[in-house]
């Protein structure tokens, strides 16, 4: 009975098309819940520091004296806790992934606030 059923799977699976898709023509639409990669608002930011502190996995770096806000992509866990504390919610997650890198250098994006001056 088992030999019928594999029989019938194989017979479908060969008559079906592909379960992929094919990437370069048909690109992936993500959900608006998907969680792919943080972002800023770099003009709402009071730069407290407080998603640095609660990100589990110490990829976000805030700057007061220079105004910047630093985040490492490859260390970014994508759990939404900086989302969820930023007092002003100047962060969001968007639904769509950060670029592929080959390098360290190459996952760390740095956010300056606009005319700001190094120290105060």
């Amino acid at each position: 009975m088992r030999s019928f059923t594999m029989t019938r799977i194989i017979i479908k699976n060969l008559l079906s098309g592909p379960a992929t898709l094919m990437y370069p023509k048909k690109k992936r639409a993500f959900t608006a819940i998907t969680r792919g990669r943080v972002a800023t608002d770099i003009q709402k930011c009071i730069f407290c520091g407080m998603c640095g502190k609660r990100c589990p996995t110490y990829a976000i770096t805030v700057t007061k004296d220079c105004k910047e806000w630093q985040i490492d992509r490859l260390k970014c866990c994508a759990c939404n806790l900086c989302v969820e504390i930023c007092p002003v919610k100047c962060l969001s997650m968007e639904n769509q992934y950060a670029p592929a890198t080959t390098d360290k250098a190459g996952g760390i994006v740095t956010v300056k606030l606009e005319g700001a001056t190094s120290g105060t």
